[in-house]
């Protein structure tokens, strides 16, 4: 299958990215620059993570106005799979994709290292190849990754929730909570379920050269629904 990655000014995970779907899954993948509207016939688009146009504004905020969010728009809404990992998820929410906000994590400072995270939902083309309850460990990077929405956004998007912060067990405790964010949120999806956002980064433990390959889960799930379908 095809991937296509977008590349926003500030992006830096496009390699990491990249790289997972190509060299390690062994499937085709192809650069979208943001100014272009053209898809190049993508069968999944990623936006990867890092610091689009310098977060001078809210994360992913003047992202979300470049010209290539309006095919991506245009493609969603036909139920073409997108997922954004990190700045991604931030563009992602500021579209209106998603639902919820990213604020600054509860530390003030900026958060890398491995968290672990349960996989809520197993019927979405993201955690297909994954077990309801499974605990994968995946690393974060970032300062505004504490999702937050109200109770009653909380409540509208419960069914949405694919990924949430636990313990190595799958315990959602407020220890193992990183960023302080709501519900232990790490990742959502559409309410059609093709449009996904997580904090963490699978490409960075896609393949066992990075300490763990459960990332790989995660683009594994992609591709076998695409070519289930």
């Amino acid at each position: 299958m095809k991937f296509g990655v977008i590349i926003f000014p500030g992006s830096n995970c496009d390699y990491d990215c990249y790289h997972a779907v190509t060299k390690v899954l062994g499937h085709e993948a192809e650069f979208l620059w943001h100014k272009d509207r053209d898809l190049k016939g993508s069968q999944c688009l990623i936006l990867p993570g890092g610091f689009s146009y310098g977060d001078y504004l809210r994360s992913g905020a003047m992202a979300s106005c470049s010209p290539i969010m309006d095919s991506v728009r245009e493609f969603a809404a036909k139920g073409g799979l997108v997922i954004g990992i990190c700045n991604g998820f931030q563009i992602l929410q500021e579209t209106g994709l998603l639902p919820g906000a990213m604020v600054r994590n509860r530390t003030l400072k900026f958060i890398c290292r491995d968290v672990y995270v349960r996989v809520e939902r197993t019927d979405t083309p993201f955690t297909a190849s994954c077990h309801q309850g499974q605990v994968l460990r995946i690393p974060i990077a970032h300062m505004d990754g504490n999702f937050f929405t109200d109770r009653r956004g909380l409540e509208r998007m419960r069914e949405q929730v694919l990924f949430r912060y636990s313990d190595p067990n799958g315990n959602l405790t407020d220890e193992f909570n990183p960023n302080g964010a709501v519900d232990c949120i790490a990742g959502v999806v559409s309410s059609k379920g093709n449009v996904c956002g997580m904090m963490p980064h699978p490409e960075r433990s896609s393949e066992q050269l990075l300490g763990c390959r459960d990332g790989q889960k995660i683009f594994e799930s992609i591709v076998s629904w695409v070519e289930g379908k």
